[in-house]
């Protein structure tokens, strides 16, 4: 991989150390331009016109498949939705649990997924991973789920400190799978077919570096028909005359992207596809290099050798340790509640990204 050349197409890296992908990754110049593009064409020609329906209908059918090849998934699983918290909620209302239905999950969940399972007032068993080994992870999800168990809902990749959950053997235990993806897809190497989850979200601002609202829910295909529809839009339908649905997963398309946002995150697929597969090692390898650099200035939460985000405590105010590193251009976060604070490694990151982020600490 030419990490000189990936990093000319992400402007933004000019001038910060940019550590935050797991909120939203650089845009790539390709990208914003693909969508300036897109928006002169609606203020220039017809919105409405078939030409033009039928070109949109032709970047959704190709995004759609360059998703699919992200993860490793077969034809016709992936349906393009706005955010991995959509995604979670069509899987949760669409499988029709009721107040008091028992699923498992863990603490250290996004609200993206959490939320869904609270508004639907159900029996929600938390598995108490926060804290614990990486390799305790299994033994401790597993002992939650119990014969009432409707549904096991958990991250590929722990927002909070980039653990890696153990999804294949998870998917093993029973009940339906939904996996959040948001911190895993386009930042390591994903399999949904090889995982045997049942549901897979994909962000497509974060690691895909694609636009905001983007992104994905992939159904594995013997479920596509048990998993109701809880929102249709008007793309649901094969036949919107008669409100016959698609035989695949486009039925559980709840929103239409703009046409902008869908030829964006194609565009930024693209461009990361052009990185190669070695870019995932790249990522793996800067993030190797961030553990060392910040474990020797601060407490590390995050353990070796899982995926891209490093995560550390912080002895005062967290938020103002973000505050003054964005004042020297370096860019992490923090959480609500947590005293800790977050970097994000990337195949765009370099070395001298971050050790402008331990000489800043």
């Amino acid at each position: 991989m030419n990490l000189a050349a990936v990093r000319v197409e992400l402007p933004v890296l000019e001038r910060f150390a940019y550590l935050n992908t797991g909120t939203f990754g650089p845009l790539p110049r390709r990208t914003a331009e693909t969508m300036a593009a897109w928006q002169r064409r609606s203020l220039e020609e017809p919105r409405a016109s078939y030409a033009l329906f039928d070109e949109i209908i032709g970047v959704r059918a190709t995004l759609r498949a360059a998703i699919e090849r992200l993860i490793r998934a077969e034809p016709g699983t992936v349906a393009l939705a706005t955010s991995t918290t959509e995604g979670c909620n069509a899987v949760v209302a669409g499988l029709r649990l009721r107040p008091g239905d028992e699923v498992v999950t863990t603490d250290s969940e996004h609200p993206g997924l959490l939320g869904g399972l609270r508004a639907w007032n159900l029996d929600v068993r938390i598995a108490r991973v926060s804290g614990r080994p990486a390799s305790a992870a299994l033994e401790t999800i597993a002992r939650e789920v119990t014969p009432r168990t409707r549904l096991v809902a958990v991250s590929h990749v722990l927002w909070t400190n980039g653990h890696v959950l153990p999804i294949r053997e998870l998917a093993s235990l029973g009940p339906p799978l939904l996996v959040d993806g948001a911190q895993a897809a386009g930042a390591i190497p994903v399999d949904v077919t090889d995982l045997g989850c049942h549901f897979y979200t994909v962000s497509g601002q974060k690691w895909p570096l694609g636009p905001d609202a983007t992104g994905a829910l992939y159904i594995r295909s013997d479920w596509v028909d048990r998993l109701e529809l809880s929102a249709p839009s008007y793309v649901s339908w094969e036949d919107p005359a008669t409100l016959v649905p698609w035989p695949d997963a486009r039925r559980f398309e709840e929103v239409f992207l703009p046409a902008a946002s869908a030829a964006g995150l194609l565009a930024s697929l693209e461009f990361a596809g052009e990185a190669g597969d070695d870019r995932f090692a790249h990522a793996r390898s800067m993030a190797d290099r961030c553990l060392a650099l910040v474990g020797e200035r601060a407490e590390l939460v995050t353990e070796p050798e899982q995926a891209t985000l490093v995560t550390w405590r912080v002895g005062g105010d967290p938020m103002a340790l973000v505050r003054r590193l964005e004042e020297r251009d370096v860019i992490i976060r923090t959480f609500p509640g947590l005293p800790y604070a977050r970097a994000s490694c990337g195949f765009w990151t370099s070395e001298q990204d971050l050790e402008r982020l331990a000489a800043a600490l």
